[in-house]
């Protein structure tokens, strides 16, 4: 009967505070939507009253202006009629423009007044809106008349009675000016009364939604003090089992005494307990892996088996040193050892910083990837080209250093460099070996392409070669140059290959123009324009002497132009490694 407990002191809980939010919601609602009709009314209806009744004003001034100005133009010696017309006409337009504010100005107060949603002072506003109409047409017409006669005295050119209309007519507007102050200040204060409303609407919406709020905090507070003493003790029992597993004793399980909700709480913390077990075993198995992403990527797929692969885009690089037989041939293992370790850390260290998998050393041959799940598909193929980059300029700091590991001052070490090959595509990822040692890894034609062109690069004279699938996905984060177009050993469609040259915006000027020079040359080379593509390698030679695929295309083309090609030749050439 506890679960029935439980559930029927939360469902209470519940329903108390969804009851006490609803109506505190709909009675907030109500009252917003009051104060927001007051609002509306104000800046709709009240404020847009007062700007015509000031609006008004200002016309009045504007027409007395016109009309003086109407009456120095037939005072001039000799009489500006052009001037006289043309105020004359403004000071009729001016006067249109009053009679529609003043229209304006009452249908808005009557527009107060006929909206019932909104309390409003309908009996003042009725006052104001009677004095208006009043005033548009008892007080103008006395102003009106005066015009009309100081008008017909200007026609006539009787100054004398021009400048006596002239004061009456000052006068009449100024009076009609004092009307119109007292009508917009009284318009103001009725503004001031809805203000006033309005802020009382508001400061009672507040009052009520905190007494609302705070009635449904103290329901709650209640409830759930009474419906935690019931279960307290079993949470407890949780959690001292949970600090159990913390401190690393997962040995740890709860007995299961109800059937409610804690109780099936306690069933799934024991099948966690046997799950962190299960996971604690597979780091143990996968612990033989050399990197501890592997091992990490494996646990978070709990149902990972080992015979288990998956085909996913890859990359992968392979590196190898040059000139390590004859390095190796002269020195005693234990400064052999020293090279080597060192070798691999220095070459090592870019591939890891770049979030690449170690996957083998094979000799002194490096083997690597990036891809899911440690790395995104968008991001590793420009990842392994800066891993490339970064691996050719450690080259030079092992070359350095090598002379200290040996202990031999001045040795030369020119012949000590790299040969870097990579390569993307679909491969085969997975666990394989046996009951005794496990490697996860990639496998497929892409891993095969890859290895060959690192061994392509003695051909080429170049320290690294990449497909056409991994400039493309490393998009424009370096330079490169398309090299060849070839076919290596074990396949038979021809690949397009490049070498990078650098990151974007790093590489040397001259780098670059012996580029576009090659990339010329390789162009004519294709369509067996031999002297162009003669023209084109001097030229890149020029930029970069002892460029190394420029010399290799000119001994191919100096070959060619003398010893012919056969007619289905593609443009392809075959690479053994």
């Amino acid at each position: 009967m506890i679960k029935q407990s439980i559930r029927r002191r939360i469902v209470a809980i519940a329903a108390g505070l969804i009851v006490l939010m609803m109506a505190t919601s709909v009675l907030s609602m109500v009252m917003v939507g009051r104060v927001g009709n007051l609002l509306d009314e104000l800046t709709a209806r009240y404020n847009p009253a007062n700007e015509h009744l000031i609006r008004i004003d200002i016309l009045s001034l504007e027409r007395a202006l016109a009309l003086r100005r109407m009456v120095i133009a037939r005072m001039q010696e000799p009489p500006d009629e052009a001037g006289y017309k043309a105020r004359k006409q403004l000071y009729e337009s001016k006067g249109a423009e009053v009679d529609a504010q003043a229209r304006a100005a009452r249908d808005l107060i009557n527009a107060i007044i006929a909206d019932t949603s909104t309390p409003s002072d309908n009996a003042a506003l009725a006052r104001i809106e009677a004095r208006i109409d009043s005033l548009m047409t008892d007080g103008r017409r006395l102003l009106m008349r005066e015009t009309a006669e100081l008008l017909a005295a200007l026609d006539a050119r009787d100054f004398v009675v021009v400048r006596d209309r002239l004061s009456r007519v000052d006068v009449l507007r100024d009076e009609l000016s004092q009307k119109i102050e007292v009508l917009r200040n009284d318009m103001v204060q009725e503004s001031y009364g809805a203000i006033a409303t309005i802020r009382a609407e508001q400061s009672r919406a507040v009052v009520i939604s905190a007494v609302a709020t705070v009635l449904a905090a103290v329901v709650g507070l209640i409830f759930a003090n009474l419906v935690s003493g019931g279960i307290i003790r079993s949470v407890r029992q949780l959690l001292e089992g949970t600090r159990a597993v913390e401190a690393g004793h997962l040995d740890q399980s709860i007995d299961i005494r109800t059937r409610d909700e804690i109780g099936e709480l306690a069933g799934a913390f024991n099948r966690m307990v046997v799950q962190l077990r299960d996971n604690q075993r597979v780091r143990e198995t996968f612990g033989k892996y050399i990197d501890p992403r592997v091992v990490e990527g494996l646990i978070d797929r709990p149902n990972l088996t080992a015979a288990e692969g998956q085909r996913r885009l890859m990359t992968v690089l392979f590196c190898d040193l040059k000139g390590f037989t004859s390095l190796s041939e002269g020195l005693v293992p234990q400064g052999l050892v020293k090279i080597m370790n060192r070798y691999f850390s220095l070459m090592s260290e870019p591939i890891r910083s770049n979030r690449g998998i170690i996957d083998k050393y094979i000799g002194d041959g490096i083997m690597a990837y990036w891809g899911p799940p440690f790395v995104d598909e968008a991001d590793h193929a420009r990842l392994a080209s800066l891993a490339t980059l970064e691996m050719i300029e450690h080259i030079e700091t092992l070359r350095r250093e090598i002379p200290d590991l040996l202990g031999v001052r001045g040795t030369p070490m020119e012949r000590c460099d790299l040969r870097i090959g990579v390569a993307t595509g679909e491969a085969l990822v997975g666990s394989i070996g046996s009951d005794v040692m496990m490697s996860y890894t990639v496998m497929g034609d892409v891993v095969n392409l890859a290895s060959r062109l690192e061994g392509a690069n003695k051909a080429y004279g170049t320290r690294n070669l990449v497909s056409a699938n991994t400039i493309v996905a490393a998009g424009a984060a370096v330079e490169f140059r398309e090299i060849d177009r070839i076919v290596v050993e074990g396949q038979t469609r021809p690949e397009v290959i490049f070498e990078i040259l650098g990151r974007s915006g790093e590489v040397p000027p001259e780098r670059l123009a012996s580029r576009d020079q090659y990339g010329h040359a390789l162009a004519a080379y294709r369509e067996r324009r031999w002297e162009d593509a003669l023209g084109a390698l001097g030229s890149s030679l020029a930029a970069v002497p002892g460029d190394g695929p420029s010399l290799c295309l000119l001994a191919r083309v100096e070959s060619m132009k003398a010893n012919g090609v056969p007619e289905d030749w593609d443009g392809s050439w075959h690479v053994q490694k």
